[in-house]
């Protein structure tokens, strides 16, 4: 891609296991800006993201679409719960 910066958001245990919300990457593909993330990272925030969702700009997103410059990519937990009955 052509170079850029995208913002990369964490949330829940990402959030915790990098200690912020907000990180910057260069603008690439999913797969590219998430490498770029987790370059010197520790096995704990790697495992973290590897359970993570990934969306761009508000849509589910997979390894190979594009991140440009200026887009948003959230990494987002594994939501557990539900609608179970009522008692």
């Amino acid at each position: 891609m052509g170079g850029g910066r995208a913002t990369v958001r964490l949330f829940g245990p990402a959030r915790t296991a990098f200690g912020r919300a907000v990180a910057e990457a260069p603008a690439g593909t999913v797969a590219e800006v998430v490498a770029a993330l987790l370059d010197g990272a520790s096995n704990d925030q790697r495992a973290v993201v590897a359970t993570c969702g990934r969306w761009v700009n508000g849509a589910p997103a997979g390894d190979e679409t594009p991140v440009a410059d200026g887009d948003e990519l959230a990494l987002l937990p594994p939501v557990s719960g539900g609608c179970g009955s009522r008692r």
